[in-house]
């Protein structure tokens, strides 16, 4: 199995794309990976060469350039290059940390959809209280969106959190303001009915303020409101751990507790930790392509090169490709 990485995307490139590339072959027997980036900054942070080639390129993409007009006119850039090398059939999957615009731009015009997707859905595993975490989507690759399109969101996250989780018999919630049958705007009520008839597990409604309890498996909504929720959440995340570091330093008796208290706070912060569950998948698209998040270190990446095999070792797309199929949706 090959694998392609863009070694230029994220904060923290190529080193930590690079280092975390090295781990993930020394894992797997019958992994290789492709880095596509600058040979001359990648080789540094090469300690093996074994089952890893580099695809010399120096243009590269940037988190300030227009997505859909860089991957236009930056052919050579390491993010373009990279999906072609999945659309050419020399590599199985893609990862990069990069510019989520372009990957979504590349994954769309590059490596293409599965026929019968409307559009793709960009969809992360989220940690819960139970540290199961469940599966959000979409989360931004489609500001609106219609109800069949979040019907088709319902089956490939189910697909999902089945094949490559090894979830029996996923739950699949929809993301409302209300647990009550009914609730919501003329879209939501839309899909409800879709989800109801469709060949998933749909438990129907669930409530934003419950999906750390794992009120869901997987948990559907449009990319406006699940880039907001997940913003938000993240947002939180970030305002109640720099309280609590206040809170801890602000005094020699709290430093005294910290101190105490320290192994508890880390296995607090690794449980909320993204980086145990890989990437965010752009679902719907002919091949496994995973937006790594911005500041993916070592163990982040490779979490998503783990996540990106599992969804070629285990057929995902064309999983979701037979289940499209056997459904009539109209856009």
């Amino acid at each position: 199995m090959k694998i392609v990485i863009d070694a230029m995307g994220g904060d923290h490139a190529p080193k930590e794309i690079v280092l975390g590339a090295v781990e993930a072959v020394s894992q797997f027997e019958d992994l290789s990976i492709t880095l596509v980036g600058d040979e001359s900054k990648i080789k540094p942070y090469l300690t093996s060469s074994k089952n890893i080639s580099i695809i010399h390129t120096d243009e590269v993409i940037t988190g300030d350039d227009e997505p859909v007009r860089a991957v236009r006119r930056k052919k050579n850039a390491s993010l373009v290059l990279m999906a072609k090398e999945v659309k050419e059939g020399r590599a199985d999957a893609c990862i990069s940390a990069g510019n989520t615009g372009a990957l979504m731009s590349a994954g769309l015009f590059i490596v293409g959809r599965i026929p019968g997707i409307a559009r793709p859905a960009l969809s992360p595993t989220l940690p819960t209280i139970d540290e199961d975490g469940f599966l959000f989507l979409d989360v931004g690759a489609n500001v609106e969106a219609k109800p069949s399109h979040l019907l088709q969101y319902g089956m490939m996250g189910s697909v999902y959190a089945e094949k490559v989780r090894g979830i029996d018999n996923p739950t699949v919630g929809l993301l409302n303001v209300g647990t009550e049958d009914g609730k919501g705007n003329d879209i939501t009520k839309k899909a409800f009915e879709l989800l109801e008839k469709a060949p998933i597990n749909f438990i129907g409604n669930v409530e934003a303020r419950d999906l750390f309890n794992h009120v869901a498996d997987v948990v559907v909504t449009d990319g406006f409101s699940g880039n907001v929720a997940l913003k938000t959440i993240e947002g939180t995340a970030q305002t109640v751990f720099t309280l609590l570091k206040e809170a801890l330093t602000s005094s020699l008796k709290t430093k005294l507790a910290a101190g105490m208290v320290r192994n508890d706070l880390k296995s607090l912060k690794n449980r909320l930790d993204y980086s145990e569950y890989g990437g965010a998948g752009l679902f719907g698209l002919a091949a496994p392509v995973i937006k790594a998040h911005g500041s993916s270190k070592q163990r982040a990446i490779v979490s998503a090169i783990k996540q990106a095999k599992h969804m070629v070792d285990k057929d995902v797309t064309e999983t979701i490709r037979k289940t499209v199929e056997t459904m009539n949706i109209e856009e």
